[in-house]
């Protein structure tokens, strides 16, 4: 039976007690489910853990039922676009100060998915190369900018 990412992700939330519309959209790498409720921050959590969660779940979830399944994106009334934008917004600033100063930047430790948002966005900048380091005593990475020599 195909997965249905759309139909897993209602039953979820209603199990969880939220009165949701879910809308469905095709992206290249697989579908974004996008919640509209009006209870979005329950559902986004602190600095979008919650909405991490949900995700994976689902993910889990559908995979589970269909191993070809498509990868599914969880949004809440727009937040991962606007804090994806807010990232990128970010990184192109670090990089313009490596440009600028010629200094490494360190951006603050961010999940997996944050710093591929990163690199993605400056993989075509000619002067700056990012790179995933550990932080010294976490398991969490960081990204240092430097010049490109």
């Amino acid at each position: 039976m195909p997965a249905q990412p759309k139909a897993t992700l209602e039953k979820i939330l209603e199990l969880l007690g939220f009165p949701v519309t879910v809308e469905e959209h095709a992206l290249e790498e697989g579908v974004l489910l996008d919640v509209k409720t009006e209870d979005s921050g329950r559902l986004i959590g602190r600095q979008g853990q919650t909405l991490s969660d949900l995700q994976y779940i689902t993910n889990r979830l559908l995979f589970q039922q269909d191993a070809a399944a498509p990868k599914v994106m969880v949004d809440v009334g727009g937040y991962r676009a606007q804090a994806r934008d807010a990232l990128v917004k970010k990184a192109k600033e670090a990089a313009e100060k490596v440009r600028r100063w010629g200094d490494v930047v360190e951006l603050e430790p961010l999940s997996a998915f944050d710093r591929r948002i990163v690199h993605q966005a400056l993989k075509d900048d000619p002067n700056v190369e990012t790179k995933s380091v550990e932080v010294d005593g976490t398991e969490k990475k960081a990204i240092l900018l430097r010049p490109k020599h």
